[in-house]
């Protein structure tokens, strides 16, 4: 469980094997979002930045957006052609102790099961 603080949010999330089937669209002809993600996404306060990153080429773009919409998965970015190695985010810590960077790795096409709990002391 991530607790976390009641100030706006910027999630980065990475899209294949994350929040929709990883290669879904190559295999199977279409995307097909992962067992979670509405719940979780349903959660997240309208004051939040949602990034979403994906290793696919400019031309799935289209086609992946009409995916997003059509689901209800909200985004403010969708960065695409993005390497497919590691994802490292950098941040510096408030002066209050407050940590500004997190990092969670799931198991790739696995149900998104993050728990998030807003703690209003933090």
């Amino acid at each position: 469980m991530l607790e976390l603080s009641p100030l706006p949010k910027t999630w980065i999330f990475d899209v294949d094997g994350t929040i929709v089937k990883h290669n879904g669209y190559k295999m199977d002809g279409y995307d097909t979002l992962l067992e979670g993600v509405t719940e979780f996404f349903e959660k997240l306060s309208d004051e939040d930045k949602i990034i979403l990153l994906t290793a696919r080429q400019e031309e799935y773009l289209n086609d992946l957006k009409k995916f997003l919409k059509d689901n209800n998965i909200r985004y403010d970015y969708l960065l695409t052609d993005m390497p497919m190695g590691e994802r490292i985010l950098v941040n510096d810590d408030k002066p209050s102790g407050l940590h500004c960077a997190y990092a969670v790795n799931k198991k790739r096409d696995e149900r998104f099961g993050i728990e998030i709990e807003i703690n209003n002391n933090l």
